[in-house]
């Protein structure tokens, strides 16, 4: 089952990986090998997580990187269907 409106996977790696280790973004992208500016982005909802970047979420805090790349298709899926009654499409029966 998939969450009608799940929250921007962004706040998961600031609550769930930076708040407890006590990480500000300059020392949370630095664990993780990317700018400030890249981890700033994520967290505050403004980028999304790339696989490159679930890679490293999983190398540094756990988690499985599969399982970081879901919250952000999650995360995608749910904004797309807010908009899904504009997608005008026909519909074919059954093969």
């Amino acid at each position: 089952m998939t969450m009608k409106n799940p929250p921007h996977p962004g706040l998961s790696v600031r609550h769930d990986c930076l708040a407890p280790l006590g990480l500000s973004i300059a020392e949370g992208a630095r664990v993780l090998g990317v700018s400030r500016n890249r981890l700033s982005r994520l967290v505050n909802g403004h980028a999304g997580i790339s696989p490159e970047m679930a890679i490293r979420l999983d190398k540094a805090f756990g988690g499985g990187a599969t399982t970081w790349y879901r919250l952000q298709a999650a995360w995608d899926l749910a904004q797309a269907l807010r908009g899904a009654d504009e997608i005008k499409v026909e519909r074919l029966p059954a093969a």
